[in-house]
């Protein structure tokens, strides 16, 4: 009994730490992106990038203000990370799981991923639940096994970008089955490959129920559009094609602006032009022929958008009190949680992320650089290959991340911050295993 009230009480310290900043927010922390979630339900049809869902998912949240929302994504976290513990023989420690909660809320923006309204906690918690059903499984029970694979799901369907992610790193574990297969079993991979598959019915389904039509959440394309937009790949294209009577652009080609995010969401041209519903088709077809018109050019500028979402890694982007979209969203579809939203920290003006920044984000970078030496040091033994193989799993949805969000997309801070923590993760877990196995030795 006295067990049992001990992981009961790190378990709730575990999430009264990952919700602490929603609490003290007074309300769950809102961002830009928020908004186009909440509003899938209401409004009934699909928007770039913002998964059905995972606006489901607030919707559900909705009579108790978003509190279950909250709850469930730091009971998930607390829940993972509790795996990966035990799957490192460190589990069955109910102190040590509360002491690592308690150093990632510290010193990683994990509590600020669990306590807002977005999807991006779930790419790390997707990328801890993929780790142990590929590599790890044999750690794990059958209803485990069973919650992992409906966590990966969830998460590959709350986001394409994360979905992305997973699928590379399905890929890399099919690609080492091959080459060794007694590293990766094959029925482990096989959930692993239904798990991404069970995400695309999610997305699917989801977007049928709401939008009464069988189709992908959109947005795609016109992300590819907006990085190329950025760094000049657009304006090259329009030079050497126009005019055109089939590109609508041609005739503003001088008056784009030279930012992904002023041209998606502070330009009155793209409002003009029809927005996505209008510009979409069109801007695929840049996209396309830019890929294969300019392939050294996409190399470079790809190549320099990875490297800048490999540093982009702050904390907070975004949790701001001028979000107006999201403010008026909820204002309309859910007027009872105006006042407190309102009334929130948040909204006052009173979160600045200036001295939280000035510490988690130089140890972020130094965790993410330290990845690849803890690899060596589990080849060449120094360190037991459990911890070699979860950092580079780390390394690869890192690099992963880093393409999607940055060279298809646009680098942004909360792109790279949404995995970073992964790594601080790696090291505390690496320096367990060293000291476990230095009083080994001692003994």
């Amino acid at each position: 009994m006295r067990h049992r009230a001990l992981w009961a009480l790190a378990v709730i310290l575990s999430l009264v730490l990952l919700m602490a900043p929603a609490l003290w927010n007074g309300f769950a922390l809102l961002q830009y992106d928020t908004g186009g979630y909440l509003a899938r339900w209401f409004e009934g049809y699909l928007v770039p990038s913002r998964a059905v869902v995972y606006g489901l998912i607030l919707f559900a949240g909705v009579p108790l203000a978003f509190w279950p929302v909250l709850l469930a994504q730091s009971a998930l976290t607390v829940w993972v990370v509790a795996l990966t513990l035990r799957a490192h023989y460190l589990g069955k420690r109910p102190l040590l799981l509360l002491g690592v909660i308690a150093l990632l809320s510290v010193f990683t923006t994990l509590p600020w991923l669990t306590s807002i309204l977005l999807t991006d906690i779930f790419c790390g918690t997707g990328i801890l639940a993929l780790y142990l059903l590929l590599l790890r499984s044999d750690s794990i029970g059958t209803h485990e096994r069973l919650g992992l694979i409906a966590l990966i799901a969830i998460s590959a369907a709350t986001h394409s970008a994360t979905l992305a992610v997973l699928m590379a790193l399905v890929a890399c574990a099919a690609l080492a089955w091959l080459w060794r297969r007694t590293q990766i079993e094959s029925a482990d991979l096989g959930r692993g490959i239904a798990a991404l598959a069970l995400g695309t019915v999610l997305v699917f389904g989801a977007d049928l129920v709401v939008a009464h039509r069988l189709a992908w959440t959109p947005g795609g394309f016109a992300l590819s559009f907006g990085r190329m937009l950025q760094d000049g790949i657009v304006s090259k294209y329009l030079d050497d094609h126009c005019p055109d009577p089939q590109l609508t652009l041609c005739a503003y080609k001088n008056e784009l602006p030279h930012d992904a995010d002023q041209w998606f969401w502070g330009s009155p041209l793209f409002d003009k032009l029809g927005r996505f519903a209008g510009l979409d088709g069109e801007m695929q077809k840049i996209v396309l022929d830019s890929v294969t018109g300019y392939p050294l050019l996409q190399f470079e500028t790809a190549t320099a958008a990875t490297a800048r979402q490999l540093i982009d890694v702050r904390t907070g982007e975004g949790v701001v009190n001028s979000i107006w979209h999201t403010y008026g969203i909820v204002a309309r579809y859910t007027p009872q949680l105006a006042p407190p939203m309102r009334a929130a920290r948040q909204q006052r003006g009173e979160i600045s992320f200036a001295a939280i920044n000035a510490v988690q984000y130089p140890l972020a970078l130094a965790a993410m650089a330290l990845l690849p030496f803890i690899a060596w040091l589990a080849l060449s033994k120094r360190l037991p290959l459990a911890a070699g193989e979860f950092a580079a799993t780390v390394i690869l949805a890192i690099l992963a991340n880093a393409f999607v969000c940055g060279a298809l997309s646009n680098p942004h801070d909360r792109y790279g911050a949404r995995v970073a923590w992964l790594a601080t993760f790696v090291l505390i877990l690496a320096g367990l295993d060293w000291a476990k196995s230095r009083r080994r030795r001692l003994n």
